[in-house]
């Protein structure tokens, strides 16, 4: 199963410039391609189908980007379905690219998706400004909208986006709520199977909204009627409490100074104490981790980071879920797998309990590690056929 952490490695979005801007880069694991492979890719593509549902935009006012990585380089996609690399030179007079698709006039619009892994950005009213740059290695690459920072020239564009790799393997995508939340959009994937994910129930948009804007401490990441800023962002911008979280990771790592917590993975089961103020396993292999901060439990980072060993990243993912939804410090084997006992503290995910609730599927990305026990919008297919991206009802 590729996750959203391999998705956004194929992305590699992670890098970030001082005002914020998310910078996408080399696919983390990737080797480059040969110009056979590069060729090969090239050809390879499937139909994508994108739905104006909306109710509140007329087609002409709707504009969709597809941007990402194929491997080797930063990458766009053209109306026509050509695979293009970013270049320095295509910013206009503004400073900015234009790599807008416009929707057809009326009905579906139907474009060509080559292999690559990328994100199918969503604009509503105005269109998006995608800045072209160099990166540390003197490569264009592309600076990618930033909705959390007030400061983004993006700021004030209704905006959101899926996620997706489509390559030899199949199509392996979410909608993902990880950085915020806008535009309700939902995927249906045909090939082995007919799948979908992402749908919000009736009147959602406005709900989560709501929901976020009622939870104590919650409030200042609801932005007008724009869209809701993950707490993690929040934090990073003043608008969230950097200590937040701090009582609810001392009653958990407190639970298991006197008893045993277990961690079932697909390597085996760790069982871990507390010790010194560091939670330590044995098992498989022996893996530990400091107390995290409230930062680290929201980014799924710092003392949570998940590196793709097979050990340590899988332990770190079920932690990291647990602070979240709260389940750590009542339920000493993990993961959890019973929704009916996630978010049911005072102190907990808000913002990822608001997004789930919001779900017909009961499915979010509210936060990276939201994959752990299946509770993602992520679909996948080893023989996809079309994948349908629909903008729902407001």
């Amino acid at each position: 199963m590729i996750t959203r952490r391999s998705l956004l490695g194929g992305l590699a979005a992670g890098a970030a410039t001082a005002s914020g801007i998310a910078l996408a880069g080399r696919a983390i694991g990737t080797p480059a391609p040969t110009a056979a492979r590069r060729s090969a890719r090239s050809a390879a593509s499937m139909p994508l189908h994108i739905v104006n549902d909306s109710g509140e935009y007329a087609h002409s006012s709707v504009w969709i980007y597809i941007v990402g990585n194929d491997g080797s380089q930063q990458v766009h996609v053209t109306p026509d379905g050509e695979l293009k690399p970013v270049a320095l030179a295509d910013n206009g007079s503004d400073g900015f690219t234009d790599y807008a698709i416009p929707l057809a006039a009326g009905g579906t619009t139907t474009l060509q998706l080559p292999q690559m892994s990328g994100r199918i950005y969503t604009a509503l009213g105005g269109k998006l400004k995608f800045k072209a740059v160099e990166d540390g290695n003197g490569k264009a690459a592309l600076a990618y909208p930033a909705g959390w920072v007030s400061g983004d020239p993006n700021y004030d564009v209704l905006h959101d986006c899926a996620e997706f790799t489509y390559n030899s393997g199949g199509m392996y995508c979410n909608t993902t709520m990880v950085d915020m939340f806008s535009v309700p959009l939902a995927i249906k994937l045909s090939g082995a199977k007919e799948q979908t994910t992402g749908t919000l129930k009736d009147g959602a948009r406005a709900k989560v909204f709501s929901d976020v804007r009622a939870a104590e401490g919650f409030d200042r990441l609801v932005i007008d009627d724009r869209r809701v800023i993950a707490p993690g962002h929040g934090l990073d911008s003043g608008l969230f409490a950097k200590d937040y979280l701090a009582p609810a990771i001392d009653e958990a790592w407190s639970a298991y100074e006197a008893k045993d917590l277990t961690v079932t993975t697909d390597a085996g089961t760790f069982t871990g104490r507390v010790g010194g103020g560091r939670l330590a396993f044995t098992g498989p292999k022996e893996v530990s981790f400091d107390k995290p901060s409230t930062r680290d439990v929201l980014f799924c980072d710092g003392t949570l980071a998940a590196p793709n060993d097979g050990t340590t990243g899988p332990v770190a993912a079920i932690l990291g879920a647990a602070l979240n939804r709260s389940t750590l410090a009542s339920h000493a084997g993990q993961p959890t797998t019973d929704p009916a006992a996630f978010y049911q503290q005072r102190l907990t995910n808000h913002y990822a309990k608001a997004m789930h609730a919001a779900t017909r599927d009961g499915k979010a990305y509210g936060f990276a590690f939201d994959d752990v026990a299946g509770f993602a919008s992520y679909i996948e297919d080893g023989a996809p056929k079309e994948i349908t991206l629909t903008l729902t009802p407001f």
